[in-house]
């Protein structure tokens, strides 16, 4: 009786993870990374004070949230193209080079929590490239 209920729960998990709504899916990724880039680009740009502690948390969450997008297949997917999305017809004219911009940015968000900066300059000198990823990205594959 266990393994039936095990089983039934493991289906409703998956069936529900194969219902999943791509266009949601990221919308709620960059609703997350605009809400991360509100708090580390004032402290770059030295309008709030630098706290070690509070941006190598954003950091490390704008990594998780950087390597989660890096499956395009998963968010941008064929046939997500139209409908309520920001996204650009870019994204699927171009999937190696959306996919090369993903990579870059999961890899620098990465870089930022390795250097773990502990004063403004350090966090300056890694947030860069960081935040420069944001504008490439809009440029070219948003509308």
């Amino acid at each position: 009786m266990k393994l039936f209920a095990l089983a039934t729960v493991a289906f409703s998990i998956m069936v529900a993870g194969a219902s999943a709504d791509p266009i949601a899916d990221r919308k709620e990724n960059m609703k997350e990374r605009g809400a991360l880039m509100r708090i580390l680009a004032p402290v770059a740009q030295g309008q709030q004070p630098f706290d070690a502690a509070t941006v190598l948390d954003a950091l490390e969450k704008l990594s998780a949230n950087a390597e989660a997008a890096t499956d395009i297949d998963a968010l941008w997917p064929a046939g997500t193209e139209s409908g309520d999305t920001k996204s650009s017809p870019r994204i699927w004219e171009d999937r190696a080079g959306y996919q090369a911009a993903s990579d870059k940015f999961a890899a620098d968000t990465a870089a930022a929590v390795e250097a773990a900066p502990q004063d403004i300059d350090a966090y300056r000198a890694v947030f860069g490239p960081v935040a420069a990823n944001c504008g490439t990205c809009h440029e070219g594959y948003r509308l």
